[in-house]
């Protein structure tokens, strides 16, 4: 039925980045694949600024983001579906999808790229004890509740974890009337950004809980009130450390998932580390033709930084959808997470197909200060930055110069976290 050389699979930010990009690389007969009823992602309901920084110079609304790359696939004549899901991706990148307008239906695209975003880890994945009342959501779910659908979840609001979304929703929670008892944190440090600690908790006097968990919910019909515990080095309630805290609604905000159920369902290698694919320099998956970027691939911070990386799948989806990308002839040169450092991203490289200058992005594994990143090729340290803090909040990047690999037979590249 349809005729398209790349399947961008994900309307959000990534997708409209990779689309953009691969259309300015030269290939014209593009497809991108929404399955919400408008493209522009999770940005939609994130209507708080601060983004933008890095990509525009500018501080943006989500909507705002989202709608200058919107703007730029209307220019281009870009070709999207909305309301249509992708049920099943194949080794031969046959792309099964499903609409109201036509059924169910194939593709079979010369390239394909992911970009299905990610999505938040649910209650059952915590094994909280006490009942299942009304008044438990994830924090994701309460922000769309409340900036798109115009309901308002609770009143008496705790929050567990401080991942970005919970400290953005401790704020837009205490705007709009609501009493944020608390944020409590199972880690003895935050995952959001410094910045989002200190602009939606501390300018609003709500306290953060370091190594507290929520260890038991009190309510039959609608929450009524939780049970707060410290937890020791394992995780495990401290007895004795309980503490009652009457609320309504409890938000969750416990980590983010790549949606990466179609990659598996492909048989594309999955890193146990991020949940995504493992990815070349090219972002290619190990499927070839295959494609991944943004959250699908592991979680950003900042959208600014999943445009980027989006872009670099576009223009490699483009030139092979074209006959233009060169298979390698140079062995894998494996990039490895080191000392302190939880995960690398992309996972490889090859000499012949890296840029001249390639970001390899990765986080730590815990807050450290007065640490230096050091790069390692094989034994050699060809780096060594000092950082004032690092924190596994905030992701963390490095340059790679071609020319330091060039010619010496290199077999892997280690990033650690040294004094």
């Amino acid at each position: 039925m349809y005729n398209y050389n790349i399947v961008i699979i994900g309307g959000g930010p990534a997708g409209l980045a990779a689309a953009v990009a691969a259309y300015d690389s030269g290939e014209r007969n593009i497809l991108i694949v929404e399955r919400d009823n408008v493209l522009g992602g999770i940005l939609n309901q994130c209507i708080h600024n601060g983004f933008g920084l890095h990509r525009f110079k500018e501080e943006l609304t989500g909507p705002e983001y989202a709608q200058r790359f919107i703007d730029e696939v209307h220019k281009r004549k870009i070709d999207y579906m909305l309301n249509t899901m992708v049920m099943d991706l194949t080794e031969d990148k046959t792309v099964t999808l499903m609409n109201k307008e036509h059924g169910i239906f194939t593709i079979n695209p010369k390239a394909v790229v992911l970009t299905m975003g990610c999505r938040e880890r649910p209650r059952g994945a915590l094994n909280t004890p006490g009942t299942r009342p009304a008044g438990v959501f994830s924090a994701g779910t309460a922000q769309r509740l409340i900036n798109l659908e115009g309901y308002m979840p609770g009143k008496k609001v705790v929050i567990l974890g401080s991942g970005d979304i919970g400290l953005i929703m401790a704020r837009r929670m205490t705007l709009e009337g609501a009493d944020v008892k608390c944020v409590a944190e199972i880690m003895p440090f935050s995952g959001g950004l410094k910045r989002n600690i200190v602009q939606c908790l501390d300018d609003y006097d709500i306290p953060l809980y370091f190594s507290t968990t929520v260890s038991k919910i009190v309510g039959k019909d609608r929450v009524e009130g939780v049970y707060l515990a410290k937890v020791d080095e394992n995780m495990k309630v401290i007895e004795g450390t309980e503490k009652y805290y009457e609320c309504d609604t409890l938000l969750l905000s416990v980590g983010l998932i790549p949606e990466n159920e179609l990659s598996r369902e492909a048989n594309i290698q999955i890193d146990p580390k991020t949940k995504g694919a493992l990815v070349s320099d090219r972002l290619m998956t190990s499927i070839d033709g295959v494609f991944a970027a943004g959250n699908v691939l592991h979680v950003h911070d900042l959208v600014d930084y999943v445009s980027e990386e989006a872009e670099i799948a576009g223009k490699n989806a483009a030139l092979y959808s074209l006959g233009e990308l060169k298979d390698s002839n140079s062995p894998k040169i494996e990039v490895v997470a080191g000392n302190a450092i939880n995960y690398t991203m992309p996972q490889y490289i090859r000499e012949d197909t890296m840029p001249d200058l390639l970001t390899v992005r990765f986080r730590v594994n815990n807050i450290y200060k007065g640490k230096s990143i050091s790069v390692y090729l094989d034994d050699e340290r060809i780096s060594h930055k000092k950082k004032k803090t690092v924190a596994p909040g905030e992701m963390q990047n490095i340059i790679l110069k071609k020319e330091d690999i060039a010619g010496k037979d290199i077999k892997k590249v280690e990033i650690r976290l040294e004094d």
